[in-house]
């Protein structure tokens, strides 16, 4: 996709896709509570998929949750737990995705998990579930709290199906946070009886109960439009619906972050505005950590870069199994500008520039959503082409529509 920019401020107003992540918990417990409706679902396609094979579940015993990690680990848990039979894969990326910290989990609780391929990896055959008997105290799993935290959240969202319920305790650091937080929120609406005293949540063993919900915009696409406001020329502005003050979602954060490069919020009833403002003085290098928040990493590096305000970034340790190596990928394809992750040792990193140009580079995705839409707007800059652009359905399928609306020249390539 070749893209550049028609010149002048930008300004209007860019439509979002809802949140995949509030999405597809919403969606795991509809199932569970056999009932209620969700409002603003996305068209994203994690989103799409996860609607699919939840209908398909109860007459199929062959799914793939493609490339959707929450898919392949959500569905894991609760394919275990409502006694489904049957062959889970994904793709070739997904089958190198781990996944033996849920397994282990879930064959703890009584489920019959086997790998058909390689140990610790996708495909899945997942055999039924065998509850225990007369149980009074709730199953007890213990898990690090710094691994992905959808394994977290899947054993939360069926910790009622669990003979007794759960006890499940997080040891260790615990990572992204926000993430576990909008799971419980959820859960919560839709009637689970759930407590935490520390790092030991316990969720008792009720059914959930039909509940309508609207799922909110997403932010994690809202900070692909705070980099266009922080690249483009002065004076501009957007503004974006349907996001909330009072949000579940942790990706909310890069409105704190973009403060440090130039983009001032302004929270409307159910939208914010988003305004260029001076970049503030900067004595010494900000740290942002992004344990709670890693989708955002690529986004703040990119910007970092190009406007030549060095950040140090920590909590990316979870970039490396993503998609794919984003840390990898954002050193590669930041290379082609003259910018650069670099890798401080001991979990630290530094995006920064020398000469930082754009001028008609290509940037490779890697099969990775987030690469292509946080790369899209260095366009502000120059023009550039993205590779294998339709990677953005996975979570912002208009997304290049929306560039086209707001004033890009957006053209396929041959």
């Amino acid at each position: 996709m070749h893209l550049s920019w028609t010149g002048g401020p930008l300004r209007g107003t860019a439509q979002l896709p809802a949140s995949k992540s509030e999405a597809n918990r919403a969606l795991i417990l509809q199932a569970l509570a056999g009932g209620g409706t969700l409002g603003n679902l996305s068209d994203a396609n994690d989103t799409q998929l996860m609607m699919r094979l939840l209908a398909a579940a109860p007459s199929t015993t062959d799914l793939s949750a493609e490339d959707a990690g929450t898919v392949m680990r959500f569905l894991t848990a609760y394919l275990a737990v409502t006694d489904w039979r049957g062959r889970l894969t994904g793709t070739a990326r997904m089958q190198e995705r781990p996944i033996a910290v849920l397994v282990d989990a879930l064959r703890q609780a009584g489920a019959s998990i086997n790998y058909l391929n390689n140990e610790g990896y996708p495909p899945l055959e997942i055999a039924g579930f065998t509850a225990a008997a007369n149980v009074t105290e709730p199953t007890a799993l213990s898990v690090r709290g710094d691994i992905s935290s959808q394994y977290i959240s899947a054993l939360l969202m069926v910790g009622p199906y669990l003979p007794g319920g759960l006890r499940l305790t997080l040891t260790g650091h615990i990572g992204s946070r926000p993430y576990i937080n909008m799971t419980v929120a959820l859960m919560q609406r839709f009637g689970a009886d759930y407590s935490a005293a520390g790092d030991v949540l316990t969720v008792r063993p009720n059914a959930y109960r039909p509940t309508d919900y609207s799922v909110e915009s997403d932010w994690s696409a809202a900070s692909y439009w705070y980099s266009f406001v922080a690249l483009a020329p002065a004076g501009s502005e957007i503004t974006l619906p349907g996001l909330r003050r009072e949000s579940l979602q942790g990706d909310q954060a890069i409105a704190r972050m973009m403060t440090l490069l130039g983009v001032e919020t302004t929270f409307l009833p159910e939208a914010v505005h988003l305004r260029q403002v001076q970049l503030p003085q900067q004595a010494e290098t900000p740290t942002l950590d992004f344990t709670d928040c890693p989708d955002l990493a690529q986004t703040v590096a990119v910007v970092a870069a190009a406007l030549g305000r060095p950040v140090e970034m920590t909590g990316l340790e979870s970039l490396r199994i993503k998609e794919t190596d984003r840390i990898a990928a954002l050193q590669t394809e930041l290379a082609k500008f003259g910018g650069d992750l670099r890798d401080l040792g001991e979990g630290h990193f530094r995006a920064e520039s020398t000469g930082f140009v754009v001028d008609n580079q290509s940037v490779a995705t890697y099969h990775d959503h987030r690469m292509a839409m946080a790369f899209a707007p260095l366009a502000m800059r120059g023009p550039l082409t993205i590779e294998a652009p339709n990677v953005v359905r996975k979570s912002y399928p208009q997304f290049w529509k929306e560039l086209a609306k707001s004033g890009f020249t957006v053209s396929e390539a041959d």
